[in-house]
């Protein structure tokens, strides 16, 4: 009976071990900047390269909390149909412009260098991508979302001091700003993007 009781306290206490763990925001860039890169490297066609960068896209970047600050204060009055067809508008965008761009690099390499928490959501990571004879160094910083320390996710890229998100924004306000804020003139955008 004794045995039977310390089975059991030790079986409770092996199932309260949380199995996840929490990845610190430079180890999960760096992490991801390696996966990236070993594509990149294969021989592989463009579009089988392309294929893998969108699956990493998805599983390390918050495309929908990106989608949606870059919609601006607009997002306020949408219905909740519209919204999902600029989340399903926006997330094939995001998919095709990232890994279209990431795929004409052949070899990124990229150093973490630092971090620094920002609050208790953000952590912003600096990163070089290292010069070659065809392209000078670049500085490039991460914003993490690290809310949820198990899955922390990519919601910005600052290159050189330029914010992707930021001018992802500007550009989506350009183009509601000269069509009166109709957001079907988005939608029409965004999905001749991705058709071509």
């Amino acid at each position: 009976m004794r045995i039977k009781k310390i089975i059991i306290v030790i079986f409770l206490f092996l199932s309260s071990i949380n199995n996840s763990y929490s990845i610190e925001a430079d180890v999960f860039v760096q992490s991801t900047v390696n996966r990236a890169s070993k594509v990149l490297s294969e021989n592989i066609s463009k579009d089988e390269k392309i294929n893998k960068l969108k699956i990493i896209a998805k599983e390390t970047v918050d495309i929908r909390g990106i989608g949606f600050y870059t919609l601006g204060s607009i997002r306020k009055s949408l219905t909740d149909d519209q919204k999902i067809k600029y989340e399903e508008l926006f997330n094939e965008y995001f998919l095709k412009s990232f890994s279209s761009r990431l795929s004409e690099y052949t070899n990124p390499e990229i150093d973490v260098t630092s971090k620094e928490k920002l609050s208790e959501n953000y952590t912003l990571v600096n990163s070089i991508l290292k010069g070659t004879s065809e392209r000078p160094e670049v500085k490039i910083d991460w914003r993490i979302y690290t809310k949820n320390p198990e899955n922390p996710l990519i919601r910005d890229l600052i290159i050189e001091g330029l914010s992707l998100a930021r001018t992802q924004k500007e550009e989506f306000a350009s183009i509601l700003n000269s069509n009166d804020n109709d957001i079907n003139a988005l939608f029409k955008t965004l999905e001749e993007f991705s058709k071509n």
